[in-house]
């Protein structure tokens, strides 16, 4: 596996793969430790949730320094991306334990209650755009409820990969507990496919989760599924026109806009298009492109550069079938994958940049009759991961959030994921919850016990 600096396309360094003898053997010891971890309680297991956190923030600088030269991203970025995951590590800690508390049932039994017990060896399928928080999201709860993790990796950031597991091992997990496979994506079936594995995780394409999918499913294997998105932002007439354009700008190129959750699609009421559209525009343009390790960057490089190809061709594709383009639109000619911030006017169901998912600081804009053709607009997607309503009346924002076909509505901000509440989608989107009570309980044995 080859790591490349995005800011520059030099290679950074080589890592040797796994061979298939090695991963078996990884995968069955991570199967023998699942007896010992899931035999402590809960409250020791979180114990080491505590200390992980620790020793996130002992390396935070080096961590964050990693992401940015593995993946790109900005590094006061990539610095509140390792403490999230501390903080994720912290919130399970003091929560696992009582949330995993077997739960009375009311029955003419003597007795009757629901246990939660963990499952197996966890596959852990992971992306690259946050090469640190998307394993923490999955990991954290698994561990907390006795699950062992083996973790699949995006192939570009590897050094990321093992810079965790060895978090984990400074943490004073037992080794195997949590582990690192460097594998292709090619290997993923025969790792499905191990009766040590009882569970999958991935967080991806689409495609990838369809693949995925099929295989777990064919193994009756449970899986959640977190996949794209192409979020929408609506701008009702009563919102704060110009709070709502700043907002926006942010949401569409955090972390360079690479991210499932980052605003895609804008839908604006026709009373405040014109001015909200000027706004956008005037925002995106003053964002700062540039090195991801200089703290002043906003917008660093995309992390490959057929990422920077496919985005490239989409707002191409896009300007084709009748958009304004507006803003940027072209790569910036310079080393590395930069494409500059861009916004596209006049975007219409049917167009690239309205159907598929726009991975990068693209930004589309479409314009609605009313609250309810916005709506109608919002959910013709396949997708449905996360969505935004800007409004000064609450009770209404509150009413579209209800039928808004998404796993999150965020009224007057942007969607972002917190471990205090659920995170996932719907429709092609995915299915299953990460963080909170719902993504500790995922991966678990939801038992009956029945006492005469």
């Amino acid at each position: 596996m080859r790591s490349i600096n995005p800011a520059s396309g030099t290679p950074i360094r080589d890592y040797p793969e796994h061979t298939q003898v090695e991963v078996t053997a990884l995968v069955e010891r991570a199967g023998a430790v699942f007896r010992s971890w899931s035999a402590h309680p809960a409250a020791e297991r979180t114990v080491f949730l505590r200390q992980v956190a620790r020793a996130l923030r002992a390396r935070l600088a080096d961590h964050a320094r990693l992401m940015t030269t593995e993946m790109g991203k900005p590094i006061v970025a990539a610095e509140a991306e390792a403490e999230k995951c501390a903080l994720t590590c912290d919130w399970f800690a003091d929560h696992a334990p009582a949330l995993l508390e077997p739960e009375p049932a009311a029955t003419e039994a003597r007795a009757s209650f629901v246990r939660f017990d963990p499952l197996g060896v966890v596959l852990a399928v992971m992306p690259w755009n946050f090469p640190f928080w998307q394993v923490f999201r999955c990991a954290a709860p698994a561990l907390a409820a006795g699950n062992t993790v083996v973790l699949k990796h995006a192939s570009n950031v590897p050094g990321c990969a093992l810079a965790i597991e060895q978090v984990f091992r400074e943490a004073g997990l037992p080794e195997g507990a949590f582990t690192t496979l460097l594998v292709p994506a090619r290997a993923v079936g025969e790792i499905v496919a191990h009766p040590a594995v009882r569970a999958v995780s991935l967080t991806g394409s689409e495609p990838a989760g369809r693949q995925l999918a099929a295989l777990a499913g064919a193994a009756l294997k449970k899986t959640v599924l977190e996949l794209g998105g192409s979020d929408a932002f609506l701008v009702l007439a009563d919102a704060d026109v110009e709070h709502a354009a700043a907002q926006a700008a942010v949401a569409r190129t955090v972390n360079s806009g690479q991210s499932c959750i980052a605003a895609k699609r804008f839908l604006v009421e026709e009373p405040v298009a014109e001015r909200f559209e000027a706004a956008l525009i005037e925002r995106m343009a003053t964002l700062r492109v540039g090195d991801p390790l200089e703290r002043a960057t906003q917008v660093g490089p995309l992390a490959r550069a057929d990422l920077l190809e496919e985005l490239e061709n989409q707002v191409g594709r896009t300007v084709q079938a009748g958009a304004t383009l507006a803003l940027g639109g072209r790569r910036l000619d310079r080393p590395g994958f930069y494409f500059p911030p861009t916004v596209l006017t006049g975007v219409e169901p049917g167009m690239p940049a309205f159907d598929e998912e726009t991975f990068g600081p693209v930004a589309a804009v479409t314009r609605a009759r009313d609250p309810d053709h916005a709506l109608e607009l919002a959910n013709r997607s396949r997708y449905g991961l996360g969505a935004s309503v800007w409004t000064a009346d609450i009770s209404r924002g509150q009413e579209l959030a209800a039928r808004l076909e998404a796993g999150a509505v965020f009224v007057n901000e942007m969607v972002k994921s917190d471990p205090r509440v659920p995170f996932g989608g719907v429709k092609c989107s995915g299915y299953g919850r990460e963080l909170a009570a719902f993504g500790l309980r995922e991966f678990v044995n939801v038992k009956t016990v029945w006492v005469r």
